[in-house]
């Protein structure tokens, strides 16, 4: 088994980034007398999956050949017909496996298949890489409810905004690029009903370079219905708008419709929407990963009822002070961001060799939950 055939299907998988749900990121190539003779990755949930792609490139040069891919072909019959079907019709000699579909419709019956047709199967190679560019996807198909991200801009003594309640800019351009760009690779956007009313955000991508964006549904937790009908989430393009309330009221619910936005009325826990029904909700409406960008209220929700997955953390080279549970200066903290105590010819220094990135004078910290 060569890696560096597995190294380049995972590359390929990359390119496909938040188009393929509900579908993982796959991505394969063809190996012949130690070349790659052709490769191919899946587009978009609907078409032709990697190897299919990669066996039609081939044509019948793919017989006798090595195919490299990074998930287990799939066996049944879907959007599209089952890729094992193909690949034993190719004439392909050896099929090597990253990693074994979690998906309970395959795991594990699609090498069955292969190994039933006398084809050689191996999996395992960059097995780690593999599961990891499929997180989302992996929790996603066996839970049936998104992998929760939670992103959030802090000043070095933890705060996410300032006394007034501001938060604009925290961060960076060059961080805020990045969460675009997080924006894009996922399915929905979430924040609270008290960020739209402080920051009207559009929630929406918007990137730097050629690239046309994939827009998220953005979603809004607004348990008494609160989002003025002219917030710019509800003006500007982007993906579709779902409010999410535990409160209704037919008036501001038909003002909200009446400006394209979906309503939906879920279960109340403490005063509030129930984060794990909506949870289950976009789990329904195929959303595979979801992005929480604040404010307060939600993250401490969603942290406290195990909801998130992963947090990204982009920490800005300023204190802003004030008291709260995580500060690390107290008092009352500066009004707004504008008078932020800024720092500059700062260094930082990685402990135990942890991942950390540098966005100019930002800095992201991203993490797993342990559960």
């Amino acid at each position: 088994m060569k890696s560096e055939f597995m190294a380049r299907a995972l590359v390929l998988a990359e390119k496909a980034r938040g188009r393929t749900s509900p579908n993982p990121m796959v991505g394969a190539v063809i190996v012949k007398n130690g070349k790659i003779i052709a490769e191919g990755f899946h587009e978009q949930a609907g078409k032709d999956h990697a190897e299919v792609v990669a066996l039609k490139k081939a044509g019948n040069a793919a017989k006798g050949a090595a195919l490299y891919v990074t998930l287990e072909p799939c066996c049944h019959q879907g959007k599209t017909p089952p890729c094992t079907d193909a690949v034993i019709a190719s004439g392909i000699r050896k099929v090597v496996l990253a990693t074994q579909d979690p998906n309970p419709l395959v795991a594990g019956k699609g090498m069955a298949q292969l190994k039933k047709a006398g084809i050689t199967v191996m999996h395992g190679l960059l097995q780690k890489e593999a599961q990891k560019l499929n997180e989302t996807f992996n929790k996603f198909i066996t839970q049936k409810t998104p992998f929760v991200t939670l992103k959030a801009a802090l000043s070095l003594d933890g705060k996410i905004a300032a006394a007034d309640g501001s938060s604009k800019w925290i961060s960076n351009e060059r961080s805020r690029q990045r969460v675009h760009e997080m924006r894009d690779a996922a399915d929905a956007v979430i924040v609270g009903v008290n960020t739209v009313l402080k920051d009207d955000p559009r929630l929406n991508v918007r990137l730097a370079g050629k690239k046309k964006p994939k827009h998220p549904l953005r979603v809004i937790v607004d348990s008494k219905l609160q989002t003025p009908p002219d917030a710019h989430v509800l003006h500007s393009h982007g993906g579709e708008v779902l409010i999410a309330a535990c409160h209704d009221d037919a008036r501001k619910r038909k003002a909200l419709e009446n400006e394209g936005a979906t309503v939906l009325i879920l279960p109340e826990k403490n005063k509030m929407v129930d984060l794990k029904e909506l949870m289950k909700e976009l789990g329904k409406r195929e959303t595979v990963s979801a992005l929480i960008e604040g404010g307060a209220t939600i993250f401490t929700m969603a942290l406290e009822e195990g909801l998130v997955d992963k947090v990204a953390l982009f920490y800005a080279p300023i204190i802003l002070g004030g008291s709260g549970r995580f500060s690390l200066a107290h008092g009352e903290g500066v009004k707004s961001i504008e008078k932020a105590i800024r720092l500059k010819d700062f260094s930082i220094t990685p402990i135990d060799e942890k991942p950390v990135k540098l966005f100019a004078e930002n800095v992201l910290i991203e993490g797993y939950v342990s559960k």
